[in-house]
């Protein structure tokens, strides 16, 4: 793992403390974030972060900050519902926090967990 990597793996492991059930799996090239049995975000080797979110709000999402369509390799776009958040987006904990909680937004909706 990259230096990056290790010191986005424990933020967010701060940021989904309170949650009752998380579970770290090595998938998409980095160490993603499930809760609920589902995965909301992978910290990913660069530092960056992959995002489940809702895909209608996908476009709208893609305005922010760092945001970019994820690809799983080079032109293979992930479609709706996946993005990739740019390090630099998310060297500061406000903007990271947002993110995991529209990731948890969206696990909530699909999940029937709670808020």
């Amino acid at each position: 793992m990259t230096p990056e990597q290790v010191d986005l793996i424990e933020r967010l492991r701060a940021l989904l403390a309170d949650e009752p059930v998380v579970r770290e799996v090595s998938m998409f090239g980095g160490r993603s974030f499930m809760v609920n049995e589902k995965m909301i975000v992978s910290a990913l080797k660069d530092g960056g972060l992959l995002v489940r979110v809702d895909a209608d709000r996908h476009q709208q999402l893609l305005g922010r900050p760092g945001a970019i369509q994820a690809e799983m390799g080079a032109g293979r776009d992930m479609g709706p519902g996946w993005i990739e958040v740019e390090a630099d987006a998310i060297r500061d904990d406000e903007p990271l926090s947002e993110w995991v909680g529209i990731a948890m937004d969206y696990n909530r909706a699909v999940t029937g967990g709670h808020p």
